[in-house]
């Protein structure tokens, strides 16, 4: 208490200074409407670029939290559209039965919320990490797609992390069509940009348009089908002239991936068990 007694009176002419000009200027802009106009302005003006600033950083804060409920809702709209389509080959468009089926579509799928916490995209062959393993229910050879389409292949797992296979891995292959005529192709990557692979083995009878939406195909273990994969750019023939190659460019962008989507299919085991059995009596 002393030392403060001590500084007021150290300092008393320049207090006694700021008191006056404060009352001086509280006097000014209540009593004269052009100067109280101007202060209230200029103050409102201040106050206007702390509030958007202040907003801004808070808009930032909440990108994360944003990104990967958009991610879930992408999820299973993928997942809707896929089985709904199937689903309305079959039946009349009945409003009562269409909003039944779209209540149980994702009940056949098990999704696997994941972060990604080690990504590579200048490698021939690159790998990317999630924070979710075999006690989270991860297992090998399971999809993984983020919120704009395919991602990759579960190839290893441990307790709480697993190593995904990425689309841009010159060991990936991947089962994919042309969704508006349904010809078929194997997504594959040569090690060029990020931002493009290559649909192989496109019989020359295909039908397609450079603009064309290729998805997964559906026909393997890993993959439903019509996830979003990215739009044919370029048409370029195979080495042996007896197929096409279409230059794709991909939905998702590698670079900047930080939420993805683990699924697990209704009878994915059971498939892929018997497609390994097949494969090793080929080979035998």
């Amino acid at each position: 208490m002393r030392n403060l007694l001590n500084l007021l009176l150290k300092y008393d002419y320049c207090l006694l200074f700021l008191l006056l000009e404060i009352a001086g200027f509280l006097l000014l802009f209540r009593f004269n409407s052009y100067q109280g106009s101007v202060f209230f302005t200029s103050a409102n003006r201040v106050f206007g670029a702390v509030y958007d600033v202040a907003k801004e950083t808070t808009a930032y804060f909440g990108l994360r939290t944003a990104n990967k409920r958009l991610v879930d809702q992408n999820t299973e709209l993928f997942l809707q559209i896929e089985r709904l389509t199937e689903e309305l080959k079959k039946y009349t468009a009945d409003t009562v039965l269409i909003g039944e089926m779209r209540s149980n579509v994702l009940r056949s799928y098990t999704l696997y919320d994941a972060d990604v916490v080690n990504n590579s995209v200048i490698h021939k062959d690159n790998y990317i990490t999630i924070n979710k393993g075999e006690t989270d229910g991860i297992r090998p050879e399971m999809g993984v797609i983020g919120g704009n389409g395919i991602v990759g292949i579960v190839y290893k797992t441990s307790s709480h992390y697993a190593l995904v296979l990425s689309v841009l891995n010159s060991k990936s292959s991947i089962s994919c069509k042309i969704k508006r005529t349904e010809y078929l192709g194997l997504l594959k990557w040569d090690g060029g940009s990020s931002h493009y692979a290559l649909l192989t083995d496109v019989p020359r009878h295909s039908e397609f348009l450079l603009g064309d939406t290729v998805v997964t195909s559906g026909y393997s273990a890993v993959f439903p089908g019509n996830i979003p994969v990215g739009i044919v750019e370029e048409i370029s023939d195979s080495e042996d002239a007896l197929s096409y190659i279409l230059k794709v460019k991909l939905f998702t962008d590698f670079a900047r991936l930080n939420d993805v989507r683990v699924i697990s299919a209704p009878g994915r085991e059971e498939q892929a068990e018997l497609e390994r059995n097949v494969a090793e009596i080929e080979e035998e």
